[in-house]
């Protein structure tokens, strides 16, 4: 099988996949990434690569695209935060096209490896109730009920891949992502998740002096939030490992919203009043992960606290918006 580049990044142009292929040219591989946006809209553009628009979910393109790729990084989804993909849940089911695809593709062109970004949406929803969760692991995603329309597509696409690799021989790696946040992400417009919305309610509050903010429920929900960089690290570890088991890739560091928020307002130097906003899409009441068997298998787990990470990403966002409303 020739091979004319190194990897495939599959969803390149959005915000984990743009971090992705950054980290890739630095270690001197050459690199194909392939988005569904137009150029304009991808998150970051790297150049010395082959960057390709092009619609995954279309066989022939994805046969196309992963022709010649050594490894495939396959991060391709329609997505967002809560508010999203309670209201797509259509949408979101339909990235099995993409998902299924690429795995045939994969298989087709001989690929190496084979790495399938799942989500912590995939765990059962009953064993999410408590704010005072107990840390999902792995085993927790069965009896399936995961989160309705995205959280589905996910896990059927992770046993999918599973099946590949029993069935067909492809190597392949799946890694459950938690909450992942950062700078050059996506700050507005109705796809953001917690951590950039609240840098940005913040940091509008800031800005135009008016201190009230908006909460989605009573604040009292708790997340765990992985940090760009242990995402685009892990993940590189999970490809690259001999584990086909499906393993948790986030922070164990939990915190509810309301403290999330109280964080940003230290950095920002101001106390907002709070409305909580009871009727809107706030998921699970629970959620973190279990980092035992990512420790037992990797000897590693996520580590950029979120302290510092939030810091980095309030900093970034805030230069957002001030720059959007100059």
């Amino acid at each position: 099988m020739t091979r004319n580049v190194d990897v495939l990044v599959a969803g390149g142009g959005g915000f984990i996949g743009g971090h992705l292929v950054a980290d890739l040219l630095k270690q001197g591989l050459t690199v194909r990434s392939v988005d569904i946006k137009p150029m304009d809209e991808w998150y970051q553009v790297h150049e010395g690569v082959e960057n390709v628009v092009a619609d995954l979910s279309l066989r022939e393109n994805a046969f196309a695209q992963t022709d010649g790729a050594g490894e495939v990084y396959m991060l391709a989804a329609d997505m967002g935060g809560m508010g999203f993909i309670e209201n797509n849940k259509a949408l979101c089911m339909l990235t099995v096209n993409t998902s299924t695809h690429m795995l045939e593709a994969a298989k087709a062109a001989e690929v190496e490896r084979y790495f399938y970004s799942s989500s912590a949406c995939v765990y059962n929803g009953s064993k999410q109730t408590d704010p005072n969760i107990t840390a999902l692991k792995e085993e927790d995603a069965y009896p399936a009920d995961p989160e309705d329309g995205y959280g589905w597509e996910k896990l059927f696409s992770e046993r999918m891949a599973r099946h590949f690799l029993e069935d067909y021989g492809l190597q392949t790696r799946v890694a459950r992502y938690h909450n992942v946040y950062g700078p050059e992400g996506t700050w507005t417009g109705g796809r953001e998740k917690a951590p950039a919305a609240t840098c940005r309610k913040i940091a509008e509050a800031v800005i135009s002096g008016k201190h009230e903010i908006d909460i989605w429920g009573d604040g009292e929900q708790t997340r765990s939030f992985m940090y760009v960089d242990d995402c685009v690290k892990g993940s590189q570890m999970f490809l690259k490992g001999d584990s086909p088991l499906p393993v948790n890739l986030g922070s164990s560091e939990l915190i509810s919203i309301n403290d999330l928020y109280s964080m940003v307002e230290g950095f920002a130097g101001i106390t907002c009043k709070r409305n909580y906003q009871l009727d809107a899409p706030q998921g699970v009441r629970g959620r973190n992960s279990d980092n035992t068997l990512i420790k037992e298998i990797y000897g590693w787990e996520p580590s950029v606290s979120l302290l510092e990470g939030m810091e980095k990403t309030y900093a970034w966002v805030y230069d957002q918006v001030k720059a959007a409303r100059a």
